[in-house]
């Protein structure tokens, strides 16, 4: 087997048995065709004779290349899942790639919205037009859920659940969870479902949220969308579907929310990815301890 025959097989695993989107196969594609073009350079075109010390080399191409360490992280990811399917597979006997060390990159904090800001955006829309009240009722949704901008898109009139307090979201390879709607955003869906969605383009198809067409509403659009409301609003922290997303998880940890209850309502497979919302709190706890106590720090 040839590693572009590996490459692909591997890529198929993804796409049947992972159930991955294509966005993220996509992404796999990338990272490991660079893989493969400097292994093919090298002349080295099966994936047994791949070793570590290849993989290192590999690695040391990419940082002269300027990719930053993060970037250089992904790829060992990649190249990690890649490898330990050949492995599992039978098409290798060794993983040259099972201690492969990524550079440290740090993982950056999440940048969230405050309050007020939050209520700034949500007060944007115009109530008195069609589109406005589909921009509330999306942006409620977005808030009050903290699901991804791939989930909303996907959502159709039949998710919602339990007389609408309930949305059924298709997460990640898939999975599928339940998450409430809390009241301001079952009040805004009902308004945009009674008076703003009939008067839409592709009010007769499936999607909760359709585009010009039945067709579900891209992705751009509401990328789009958010960045004109967050101008309309004054607010100055660029405004994004994660943004909301990330402002979700926050905001629940600072009310005492519990962490596994919060990786539920995200669809996160690891807790430890949620972990990094607590050091978002931690921050907010040692600014306001700086500023507001006689001894934090500041003033002195």
């Amino acid at each position: 087997m040839t590693l572009d025959d590996a490459l692909a097989v591997y890529l198929d695993y993804l796409r049947v048995e992972r159930a991955l989107s294509a966005n993220s196969r996509a992404a796999y594609a990338r990272d490991l065709t660079k893989l493969v073009d400097y292994l093919a350079a090298a002349g080295v075109d099966e994936p047994a004779a791949v070793d570590r010390e290849r993989l290192n080399a590999f690695l040391v191409h990419l940082q002269e290349t300027g990719l930053s360490n993060r970037s250089v992280a992904r790829h060992v990811s990649s190249v990690r899942g890649w490898f330990a399917f050949l492995l599992s597979d039978g098409h290798v006997d060794v993983d040259p790639a099972e201690i492969l060390r990524a550079p440290s990159w740090g993982r950056p904090l999440p940048r969230t919205l405050t309050l007020d800001e939050v209520e700034a955006v949500l007060a944007a829309p115009d109530p008195d037009l069609p589109r406005g009240l589909r921009d509330r009722a999306l942006l409620e949704v977005l808030y009050a859920t903290g699901i991804r901008i791939s989930e909303l898109c996907g959502l159709r009139l039949d998710d919602l659940r339990d007389d609408g307090q309930l949305l059924l979201v298709r997460g990640k390879g898939g999975k599928q969870r339940l998450v409430p709607l809390g009241s301001k955003a079952i009040e805004a869906l009902g308004r945009y479902l009674r008076s703003g969605r009939p008067a839409l383009p592709g009010a007769d198809g499936r999607a909760l949220f359709p585009g010009r067409s039945a067709a579900p509403l891209r992705r751009q659009s509401v990328w789009k969308r958010l960045k004109e409301l967050a101008r309309i609003a004054g607010v100055e922290t660029p405004l994004s579907p994660h943004k909301l997303r990330h402002s979700f998880a926050t905001h629940l940890l600072e009310r005492g929310a519990d962490l596994r209850a919060v990786q539920a309502l995200l669809g996160h497979a690891d807790i430890t990815t949620t972990q990094i919302y607590t050091h978002v709190t931690r921050e907010r706890l040692l600014d306001v301890h700086r500023r507001a106590h006689p001894r934090g720090g500041e003033g002195e």
